[in-house]
């Protein structure tokens, strides 16, 4: 597996998580608000990646900072969905 897999996976459970704990009535939510909730992760995804490299190669001393703000666009993406913003 090369590192952007890895990059990839590590930043979905961390967004994942992120949206189970900001957002606690995902578990409540039917599977189909679920699913739209992980779909506009998925496709915001791309983005939240382009622009945690171009952070992290800019200032990598921040590398760590840039990986939670991507970690919360996309949790704020699926929060968005459940809550109906």
């Amino acid at each position: 597996m090369n590192s952007i897999d890895l990059l990839g996976q590590r930043l979905g459970t961390a967004a994942l998580t992120t949206l189970v704990r900001l957002c606690p009535e995902i578990r409540t939510a039917s599977p189909t608000q679920q699913e739209a909730a992980c779909a506009a992760m998925r496709a915001k995804s791309k983005e939240a990646i382009d622009e945690l490299l171009d952070d992290a190669k800019a200032a990598p001393w921040l590398a760590e900072v840039a990986f939670t703000s991507a970690v919360l666009t996309l949790a704020n993406e699926g929060i968005q969905v459940l809550r109906g913003g």
